[in-house]
């Protein structure tokens, strides 16, 4: 398994929050992944949190990521 093809957890939150966050990572060309636990819920009849967003990075990005990251919640705050 290739360094590139393992990703990590890198921030839990809410929908507007992630989609946010996967956009100060396109513009670092940092490729991420999102798995909406809440739309998956809702498809299938179920309840969720809205805060039930994950966004995943490759490992290699991961140091970088969090960098834009913390610059995020810092500006939210």
């Amino acid at each position: 398994m290739s360094e590139q093809s393992s990703h990590i957890l890198l921030h839990l939150g809410a929908f507007i929050e992630i989609q946010r966050l996967e956009a100060d990572l396109d513009q670092a060309k940092i490729p991420c992944l999102i798995k909406n636990n809440y739309e998956s819920a809702k498809l299938a009849g179920f309840g969720a949190l809205h805060a039930n967003v994950e966004l995943y990075v490759f490992e290699k990005d991961f140091e970088t990521a969090s960098q834009i990251l913390k610059n995020l919640l810092d500006e939210i705050n």
